[in-house]
């Protein structure tokens, strides 16, 4: 299927602890349904000090489920996306207002 949400794509959580929160995509693991918005679903990870990193609790933010992921659009709402065909190209849209997201 096609990715629906892409890197970069700004998004708000419909549901977990990050409710309402707006982020920017940054990585999508398509296999397994999920993304990783910066800054939001954090927890804090311990690492051991080594030669080349310092160590400690460090902050490292988790992969969300993409159906808790909604894309916002200009007017700055949470909306679906859909497909269309123009011309001779595919290209997603926002089912509110009709917009292109990708020209």
């Amino acid at each position: 299927m096609a990715a629906k949400l892409k890197k970069g794509d700004k998004v708000v959580v419909l549901a977990g602890k990050d409710k309402g929160k707006e982020g920017t995509i940054t990585t999508v693991d398509p296999k397994a349904g999920k993304a990783i918005v910066d800054g939001l679903n954090m927890a804090i990870r311990h690492t051991r000090q080594t030669q080349t990193s310092q160590g400690g609790r460090l902050s490292k933010a988790l992969p969300i489920a993409l159906s808790n992921l909604a894309f916002v659009d200009a007017n700055g709402k949470p909306t679906r996306v859909g497909f269309k065909v123009e011309g001779d190209k595919k290209v997603r849209f926002a089912k509110t207002t009709g917009d292109v997201i990708d020209a």
